[in-house]
């Protein structure tokens, strides 16, 4: 079968505040499991779902139906996934393809940050139908990162080689310039208020982007080589960042500038991505632990959800309500962990 399942035990899913390290495996598949859960560990649920073989499943979207599609960026693909049967349909973007990032735009067509093609790749789901916008000849090499749509509908995307740019999906015109600090910016997003904002993990800090003049605002993290990653905002405008060389989760006010860091637990955390659900509770993935670990900012305390596999390597998270998923790229899976749905 394509799709596996597993019910976590309180030895998989542990709760816990501060610096402890984590254990636990997961039990056997749900329909032999009788382990008994923590009230805690019981309001979630994780199942599994094979990638394509050799496809390094990495960022995800969803389109508007219960279809999830994932970036290969080993086989050049974006890859159909079906959660209700675990079918799979990928479809080729080109020769030399390696896609990165991936989001449903406003016109329901998915646009991919391509670093193989050193293009903005648009994949119409309905159709398959495929168009490319290939970067100015002077940035060449811009190794295409993630890319975000602001609340006008402009596509906004970074390149770890120094590089920022933008797209009017209405007249596809591209637009891509020299990021301050040259290289490293990697993680977007945008917030309620509509303001565009990156991290530069190379480059040590975060920006937000003058969505008129393409001017960059910088802000630099208290810690020093925190390695920001990935940023996300929460449905207040507050965002969320994920630090590699730090092992933090970090905070920042836009409306203060105040940042506050938590150091994620075990002993040598590698904070990946992160991803904020409707709830407000912060997902990151930690490649020192091999887990995904949710933080909530309430209680500030993490829960752990330590993969079935060795060396899931888990690049990007993203959600809907009630499930947040990411791509295991060492595994060539996907994993969804659902949560009670507010109402």
């Amino acid at each position: 079968m394509n799709r596996r399942e597993f019910m976590l035990s309180a030895a998989a899913v542990a709760t816990i505040a501060g610096t402890m390290s984590l254990g636990g495996r997961s039990s056997s598949a749900r329909a032999e499991s009788t382990a008994q859960l923590s009230p805690k560990a019981a309001e979630y649920d994780v199942t599994y779902f094979d990638a394509v073989p050799g496809s390094r499943s990495r960022d995800i979207a969803f389109n508007t139906d219960v279809s999830v599609w994932y970036c290969g960026q080993r086989d050049g693909t974006l890859t159909r996934l079906d959660p209700e049967s675990g079918g799979l349909d990928p479809v080729p973007l080109g020769e030399g393809s390696a896609p990165h990032g991936v989001v449903l735009g406003p016109d329901n067509a998915f646009w991919i940050t391509d670093g193989g093609q050193n293009a903005i790749v648009r994949l119409d789901p309905a159709d398959k139908s495929i168009s490319r916008l290939p970067l100015p000849g002077e940035f060449a090499r811009a190794n295409l990162n993630t890319g975000v749509f602001d609340r006008n509908g402009i596509y906004w995307f970074t390149g770890q080689n120094g590089v920022l740019g933008r797209v009017d999906p209405k007249t596809e015109k591209l637009d891509a310039w020299a990021a301050p600090g040259g290289r490293g910016p990697y993680g977007i997003t945008v917030t309620p208020d509509n303001n565009v904002w990156y991290v530069s993990l190379a480059g040590n800090h975060l920006g937000v982007i003058d969505r008129e003049t393409f001017e960059v605002t910088r802000f630099d993290p208290p810690t020093a080589n925190a390695g920001p990653r990935r940023v996300w905002s929460d449905s207040n405008g507050i965002l969320w960042i994920s630090e590699w060389n730090s092992g933090d989760v970090s905070r920042f006010n836009p409306a203060t500038a105040e940042w506050k860091n938590w150091k994620l637990p075990g002993e040598a955390p590698r904070c990946y991505s992160v991803y904020v659900d409707e709830r407000n509770k912060v997902w990151t993935t930690d490649f020192g632990a091999n887990a995904i670990v949710m933080f909530d900012p309430e209680s500030e305390q993490f829960t752990s959800f330590p993969s079935t596999m060795p060396n899931a390597n888990v690049r990007q998270m993203a959600g809907r309500p009630g499930e947040a998923w990411g791509g295991e790229s060492g595994t060539d899976r996907l994993v969804r962990i659902r949560f009670p749905v507010i109402t």
